[in-house]
């Protein structure tokens, strides 16, 4: 009995001992197992973070590519900053100025803007809003009412809204100042030599220091456009009477070519600011005083309607409705032809604009394209459009077993998408004479110089300028600084 007892009890202690050690053992994997997923966790938002900042890294290398002037905007900012410290760690410097020397590099933060002409039509604002608010700052309330009233001015709201916002600013600021500064006088001419000297260095680095004129980018922007809106004219009329879409599809490039008419249409914004700030620029390249902005909005203007033009042909042509082969394939090389001499009339223009040279040869390409339109015209007349139902069917029995409405309506709808489609072509041609005038005109303001034969060839030869040729811009840019 006793030796029973015993083996039950040693048999117990190994079943005890036994479960305390596969207790431990599951508690050990558990904590093994939240430990990995604690790490895997840990892993894995570092390397989403570490993904973020890679992409991040490479859009910021983009940008900075695309546009290597936005990295010398960016030494300049520094530049202008660095000079305009100075006036605090030297001492010789703050002791003539002492603690206003804030607002010089509040200044410098606020005015400097990317073109030259931003940068001057915001600082020559911002001195002499503070120039007359400081004179006018004696205490008469009924001047900062006033003031604020003519921001709602259309003049004083396109070219003079910043300065009169810190008319107000300077204004109100001197005159609460006034009620408990002694000096008040001392105040308002600290306040405004700190202002002229943060200004005086954001101008002198601005224009000095590889400018960026908004003149030369409204100039090049139009031109730009122009290029875009004849690509795709050249692309959609193609596409449309090759009807290979297997290639059309496959080919990116030629899709990009076909939509670059969309980028004419969202520079409205751009053109009217450059043109705002191009008017603050002094004498640069070929750009005088008083040179024409206005015209270049005005061929913009024009530029966007036929865009709008070649988007209502893109549109059409993309339709599914589909015209018949036959009355397709009758006006293909009268289109084809209209499109390529309206085309090529575009260019002329793109080339005039670029060299900023009369064209030798703009007439007589002009004159082209008036006559593909007389041709397209005489082809709609001959349009076989009452042959084009038995066209349809093979035989005199199918024809009779279809529908009145679908003998009627049939032909007359795949007609009709081919009719839009021409008489777009015609009015693409009508607003590029309306761009051929405005540019005629633009010419003639500016003085634009004759251009000969040669130097005619030497720029049709040359590639047609894509979105991101870049390295062609700095060189334009050069050739019409040295003019």
């Amino acid at each position: 009995m006793v030796n029973e007892g015993e083996v039950s009890s040693g048999k117990e202690c190994k079943v005890q001992i036994a479960g305390d050690h596969g207790s431990k053992e599951v508690q050990n994997r558990s904590e093994r197992g939240l430990v990995s997923r604690i790490w895997l966790g840990f892993a894995g938002l570092l390397s989403g973070f570490m993904s973020k900042l890679s992409k991040l890294w490479r859009n910021v290398c983009g940008v900075g590519s695309e546009d290597p002037r936005r990295v010398c905007h960016c030494l300049k900012v520094g530049l202008a900053l660095t000079v305009v410290s100075l006036f605090y760690y030297m001492r010789p410097l703050y002791e003539s100025i002492g603690s206003n020397a804030m607002w010089a590099v509040l200044t410098v933060v606020v005015v400097f803007e990317y073109t030259v002409g931003a940068t001057l039509a915001k600082g020559l604002n911002r001195v002499a809003g503070t120039f007359l608010a400081g004179a006018l700052a004696i205490g008469v309330h009924w001047v900062a009412a006033h003031s604020t009233f003519s921001r709602f001015i259309p003049i004083v709201k396109q070219r003079f809204d910043y300065g009169a916002m810190i008319f107000v600013l300077t204004f109100s600021l001197v005159s609460v100042s006034g009620y408990r500064v002694e000096e008040l006088f001392e105040l308002a001419h600290h306040r405004f030599s700190t202002v002229v000297l943060g200004t005086a260095i954001c101008m002198l680095i601005c224009i000095f220091v590889r400018p960026v004129w908004a003149g030369q980018d409204l100039h090049f922007l139009i031109v730009r456009n122009l290029e875009r809106i004849s690509d795709s004219l050249d692309e959609c009329v193609l596409k449309y009477f090759e009807d290979d879409k297997t290639l059309i599809d496959g080919d990116e490039e030629r899709w990009k070519r076909i939509l670059k008419y969309k980028s004419a249409l969202n520079t409205k914004g751009t053109e009217d600011s450059l043109a705002n700030f191009a008017r603050w620029e002094p004498s640069h390249g070929q750009f005088r005083f008083q040179h024409p902005w206005n015209q270049y909005l005005k061929i913009g203007a024009l530029t966007r309607s036929c865009a709008y033009c070649i988007e209502a042909l893109n549109s059409s042509i993309n339709s599914e409705i589909h015209a018949h082969e036959r009355a397709k394939k009758h006006l293909s090389n009268v289109c084809i032809r209209l499109s390529s001499h309206s085309s090529v009339v575009l260019r002329e223009l793109t080339v005039m604009i670029k060299t900023m040279k009369k064209s030798s040869s703009i007439e007589i390409s002009i004159g082209e394209m008036g006559s593909a339109v007389q041709e397209l015209q005489h082809a709609m007349k001959c349009l076989p459009i009452p042959p084009l139902l038995p066209l349809l069917v093979k035989s005199q029995t199918e024809i009779t077993e279809l529908s009145p409405a679908t003998q009627a309506n049939t032909p007359l709808m795949e007609v009709l998408n081919l009719v839009t489609i021409t008489s777009l072509l015609v009015e693409i041609s009508a607003r590029i004479e309306d761009i051929v005038d405005a540019v005629n005109e633009l010419a003639s303001m500016t003085g634009f110089t004759e251009s000969t034969i040669d130097e005619k060839k030497k720029q049709q030869n040359k590639p047609v300028m894509s979105d991101d040729q870049e390295v062609q811009d700095k060189n334009e840019l050069k050739i019409l600084q040295q003019a």
